[in-house]
């Protein structure tokens, strides 16, 4: 699996970043929200860079000019909720892409055991296009890889699967190697060494989700 690590590089998507672990800017949910949807259109704007384009002929008060411009049918996929900041950074910049949802969730068993399971997916159809599933963590790549099925399970097979997240563990590339190998690529901002017992990212940046829009019950 190709591994794109942003953050290797002196940019200003390590600011966002930095922003959205600070505990003390964390307090601030809208901050944090809008902290995701500018990380995802740093994402965005560096993928644009490996997809497809061909010259148009642009018509202008003085004459023509010819551009090249994206052709690459595109659906922008996250998991329900705190994906959506993300995938909104990436529609702020691909205007004609499809998006796709889902809901997933951890079912526990007994000790820190759980099975992951989908309780909702929507999505149009894959075929030759490119799917882009961005999530806030890829902590185990479990869910990720639930979610992966799923969606080719409903939407049929795409050309290309790119994987997009601020912050995954080393386990989690490692797990998403061995299972996908060069059938998809990811794309970081930061590859975190350590999880918990019960599967979360540390450092990390705690639980996205209930930092975006709350705690839930």
């Amino acid at each position: 699996m190709k591994v794109n690590n942003l953050g290797e590089n002196n940019t200003v998507l390590n600011t966002f970043l930095a922003e959205l672990r600070d505990a003390s800017i964390q307090k601030d949910p809208l901050r944090f929200r809008y902290n995701l949807e500018r990380v995802g259109e740093v994402f965005a704007y560096e993928l644009s860079k490996v997809l497809a384009y061909s010259p148009k002929e642009v018509t202008t008060p003085l004459g023509i000019a010819t551009v090249n411009t994206c052709d690459t049918p595109l659906v922008i996929a996250t998991i329900l909720r705190a994906g959506l900041p993300l995938q909104k950074g990436f529609l702020n910049y691909f205007d004609h892409a499809e998006s796709a949802f889902l809901a997933t969730f951890r079912k526990y068993g007994k000790g820190d055991y759980f099975e992951l399971r989908v309780d909702y997916c929507s999505v149009p159809s894959l075929e030759g296009k490119v799917l882009v599933i961005a999530d806030t963590m890829i902590a185990t790549g479990a869910s990720m890889e639930v979610c992966i099925d799923k969606l080719v399970e409903e939407g049929g097979h795409p050309s290309a699967i790119h994987l997009i997240t601020p912050i995954a563990s080393s386990y989690a590339v490692d797990q998403l190697s061995v299972r996908y190998g060069n059938e998809v690529s990811l794309w970081v901002a930061a590859v975190d060494e350590e999880l918990t017992g019960r599967s979360y990212i540390i450092p990390g940046i705690g639980d996205a989700g209930d930092l975006a829009f709350g705690e839930k019950l």
